[in-house]
């Protein structure tokens, strides 16, 4: 593990992403984009919940190029910029596959090591909860160092609907979130139960559950946080060619 990055550093740097303007988007999993050339493509969109407020026909976009026999489609979706806070264009994540791969690399440079303490060892989806049906995002073996020997069972969530500049989770009804908050409660004490809200835009200061989208979660995340689940809402920025780390945001007392 390293020092404390300061906000602003790359935590992943990737090629270059191309640049377009959405058309649509459909059938969940599919986005016609039109790149600068005037081609119109179709991109994988990973994202498959509603993209409460980040979803604009008519936005600008940016897309990784990657074509592989093992793929149906060469582009995929990652990015769309929307009228952030105090409507400054603001970059915005959408790949849901990105955030597990992103928290990782936030731990491993060392960005949680005030929140988690050294961590020795980092495993994903591992089986856990009720009849080991689960996968923890991520499953975190302490240091030997760190003052507190429990496993870490941490679960991530990619969070881009905002309420001014309050980041909110979920956008919508999510049975499998309200089961994840469960299991989490499920593993304490003898373990220690972390959620991590990916805050996939800068415009944000705090986070707090989506009480409007869905009640149920949003009382379970009351009920968890009271029983020791943590809550480290983590905030990044997008570039076309890196993600920038922006710091640790507080979540909204409730």
């Amino acid at each position: 593990m390293t020092g404390l990055p300061s906000p602003g550093n790359a935590l992943l740097r990737f090629e270059p992403l191309t640049e377009g303007v959405l058309l649509k988007r459909y059938k969940r999993f599919l986005a016609d984009v039109e790149l600068s050339s005037g081609e119109t493509v179709t991109a994988h969109c990973a994202n498959t919940g509603p993209m409460t407020g980040v979803l604009i026909p008519g936005q600008r976009v940016r897309l990784r190029h990657a074509p592989s026999p093992k793929r149906k489609l060469a582009w995929t979706w990652e990015q769309a910029e929307v009228p952030g806070a105090e409507g400054k264009p603001c970059w915005v994540g959408i790949n849901t596959a990105l955030p597990n791969r992103l928290i990782r690399a936030t731990i491993e440079a060392g960005c949680l090591d005030t929140q988690l303490g050294a961590i020795a060892g980092i495993r994903g989806e591992v089986a856990y909860g009720t009849n080991k049906r689960s996968r923890i995002d991520l499953l975190l073996t302490p240091a030997e160092q760190n003052p507190d020997q429990r496993l870490i069972y941490l679960e991530v969530k990619n969070t881009t609907w905002t309420d001014g500049r309050t980041a909110l989770f979920p956008d919508t009804v999510t049975e499998r979130g309200q089961k994840h908050l469960i299991e989490l409660m499920g593993v304490l004490p003898e373990a220690r139960a972390v959620l991590v809200p990916c805050l996939s835009r800068p415009d944000v200061n705090e986070f707090a559950p989506g009480d409007s989208a869905d009640p149920r979660y949003g009382e379970l995340f009351r009920q968890s946080t009271g029983s020791g689940v943590e809550v480290l809402p983590c905030c990044f920025s997008f570039a076309a060619d890196a993600v920038h780390w922006q710091g640790v945001r507080p979540v909204r007392p409730v």
